[in-house]
């Protein structure tokens, strides 16, 4: 009996388009539809800010009658812990955080009008920082120096002033230093901000007409590589601030505006503000060797921050002059489990060779371990101030 074959398989056509075995296409989103209901979210949104709106002038009111200042930093850095805490995504916490610290800003112009000092010209990072922390609905005045800064703020000139005090790659600014020394008895530490420093190239010419580029010197310094890759060739110019070598190509872009000739071969180094308030153009972001450049700041009251319960003090104080005093003193901080982030020294100014140190340590000045340390500490002191306590920053703005 012969061997059956065995069957082929019979091809089978392919189903029809639509039939149950195929997945239909995606459907295409209804645009209209997604922006009538992006409108509409719109309108609750605005309608919740201004109610919310109506109870900050209330506040306002309340702290106006009781004296109570109108910028305080532990309510602020609750504020945000509790939105953040709140987002669910997909936007970004920055974004949530950008958008809260401009409607806390509308609210101060609301309860009253502030006035914060910071160190100038416009355009320098002190403004950067400033507005990035209090917003763009409170009124600015350039200081010119950081002394001033702390006068005006004693004098009730400006309501709060900002100012910087360490970089991460430069170390401590000693202008704030000398300064804190001066106003010790009469103006607190209220609050720190971080920001991150980014340095832009700018011009009104193209990249390849640069001759000359100006900057501070410490700019250049922090952008030495990239402008040895990309202008070797390009004079730099040291001046006074970043904001004012800003100025400068601002000022020669003036001369020929009209004339139908191509801006000025010249550039500066400095941030995007400055850019944005001198109308001068952007031509490469971010040029500097180290990405994690990060400089500190921190805003001066005449009032005391309350406690947030993240908080940090700052401790200026000098020793008694004998063997191992400063080591006495950190050992006390070292016993009471008490850590020391950041600490800094300049000449006492009154006999050679004697210095003021400044201790910022973790805790509130009431908390029992940190009250404790700085009474021992003062045994082994000629002098030792506090110069404030205040919450701790916990974000770096950028």
């Amino acid at each position: 009996m012969p061997a059956r074959r065995p069957k082929t398989p019979r091809s089978r056509a392919a189903p029809p388009p639509g039939s149950a075995t195929t997945p239909p296409p995606p459907k295409a989103p209804d645009l209209d539809a997604l922006r009538r209901a992006i409108d509409s979210i719109d309108h609750k949104i605005v309608r919740l800010l201004n109610q919310r709106s109506k109870h900050v002038v209330s506040v306002g009111a309340f702290k106006r009658a009781k004296g109570i200042p109108i910028y305080a930093p532990h309510r602020e850095a609750e504020v945000l812990a509790k939105v953040l805490g709140l987002n669910a995504g997909p936007l970004h916490d920055r974004t949530i955080e950008a958008v809260y610290r401009e409607l806390m800003s509308g609210s101060f112009a609301l309860e009253q009008p502030l006035k914060i000092g910071y160190l100038g010209p416009p355009g320098s990072f002190s403004h950067v920082a400033a507005t990035r922390h209090f917003g763009s609905s409170v009124a600015f005045e350039d200081l010119h120096e950081i002394a001033g800064v702390f006068t005006e703020v004693q004098r009730g000139h400006v309501d709060y002033g900002l100012v910087p005090i360490e970089n991460s790659i430069h170390g401590g600014i000693t202008e704030t230093l000398d300064a804190l020394t001066a106003h010790a008895e009469r103006v607190h530490v209220y609050a720190e901000v971080q920001l991150e420093v980014h340095h832009a190239l700018m011009a009104n010419c193209a990249p390849s007409r640069v001759e000359r580029i100006y900057s501070k010197p410490e700019v250049f310094s922090q952008c030495r590589t990239w402008l040895a890759t990309q202008f070797p060739k390009a004079e730099l110019v040291p001046v006074a601030s970043s904001s004012r070598a800003v100025q400068l190509v601002a000022e020669e872009s003036l001369k020929i505006k009209g004339t139908g000739k191509e801006g000025p071969p010249i550039a500066a180094i400095g941030n995007a503000l400055a850019g944005d308030l001198y109308d001068v153009n952007i031509l490469f972001p971010k040029i500097e060797d180290n990405p994690h450049n990060i400089t500190r700041f921190l805003v001066i009251s005449r009032q005391k921050a309350q406690r947030s319960g993240q908080d940090k003090t700052s401790i200026m104080f000098a020793t008694l002059n004998k063997p191992g005093a400063l080591v006495s003193v950190l050992s006390v901080f070292h016993r009471a489990g008490v850590n020391l982030t950041h600490i800094d020294k300049r000449p006492g100014g009154r006999t050679n060779w004697q210095y003021t140190f400044f201790i910022d340590a973790e805790g509130h000045e009431s908390d029992p371990p940190l009250a404790r340390a700085i009474r021992l500490a003062r045994r082994h002191c000629r002098d030792l101030h506090v110069l404030g306590s205040f919450p701790k920053s916990r974000r770096i703005l950028s």
